[in-house]
């Protein structure tokens, strides 16, 4: 995989207002947030999109949305959304898998 901007941020090459860390991915605020609480939780391991994940990185699927519940909470949110985009034709910018959590104002169905 190519380095990205996550990858600089995971190698502290650019700063990120990162709200968690583990040995397994990290959290950070987005700077182009969409609503008043929206953070990032990326993996560490470099998986360009969801679709490129493969069956041993089930655990840490599953640890990336843990840790987006708990932060969130931590954040104070009780309601929040969860976004993944796959591709480029779904709007993903950064090939490098991430979890988008947003929350703190109502959200409507179906997104975009």
């Amino acid at each position: 995989m190519s380095e990205t901007i996550f990858s600089k941020i995971i190698d502290r090459e650019i700063p990120a207002d990162i709200i968690y860390e583990d040995d397994l991915c990290l959290a950070f605020k987005d700077v182009n947030p969409q609503a008043p609480t929206h953070f990032l939780v990326i993996p560490k391991k470099p998986i360009p999109k969801l679709s490129d994940a493969e069956q041993g990185d089930k655990a840490l699927l599953g640890h990336l949305l843990l840790v987006a519940g708990q932060v969130a909470g931590e954040q104070g949110l009780e309601d929040f959304r969860l976004n993944v985009n796959n591709g480029a034709g779904a709007s993903q910018t950064v090939f490098h898998l991430h979890v988008h959590v947003l929350g703190g104002r109502p959200f409507s169905w179906p997104p975009g």
